[in-house]
């Protein structure tokens, strides 16, 4: 995916987090799995399913920071398996972003503001197909000020909320 389209979709998502989802005609919840859900968003342009969750838990603790991590699907732009992340608030470029499951460890290796991706799509599938099998994901960045942050994951529902989005969006 080219960075052009990266940052339209990190556009997207920031829109989407910070419209309440009772106020879109345009959002439908597609289901609850335990920890994650699935969404369809409908507009002229097409339709974009993704998954997504919250972090069960949050280092350092203090502040409260609007992290999600999600896979999405964008049929119009032939676009699946997407894996992106946002920890609430614009990353540092001279440190890494690395999500870590077990001994599993992905480099998100392209950041826009407060968003991450990764810019393979076999990376992507192999960090997708862990999620499925895995019970924790962590990603951990950095701040502006160099300060380290790290959020947890449950996997606990993501395999249902990934192929409600998938055999919505494909």
């Amino acid at each position: 995916m080219s960075l052009i389209n990266k940052i339209l979709y990190k556009s997207f998502i920031f829109l989407i987090l910070s419209t309440s989802f009772a106020q879109s005609e345009e959002l439908k919840k597609l289901g609850k799995f335990k920890d994650w859900e699935a969404i369809m968003i409908s507009n002229e342009s097409g339709k974009i399913c993704f998954a997504q969750s919250k972090p069960v838990l949050q280092s350092p603790k203090k502040g409260d920071r609007e992290a999600r991590l999600f896979v999405t699907f964008r049929q119009d732009d032939k676009i699946s398996d997407e894996v992106s992340t946002t920890s609430g608030y614009e990353y540092n470029s001279q440190n890494s972003i690395i999500a870590s499951s077990g001994k599993s460890k992905y480099e998100f290796d392209i950041d826009q503001d407060n968003f991450a991706w990764i810019s393979s799509n076999k990376i992507e599938k192999k960090i997708i197909k862990r999620m499925k099998k895995a019970s924790r994901i962590m990603i951990t960045g950095y701040n502006q000020s160099g300060s380290r942050t790290i959020d947890h994951y449950s996997l606990m529902g993501f395999t249902k909320a990934y192929n409600a989005a998938k055999q919505n969006c494909t």
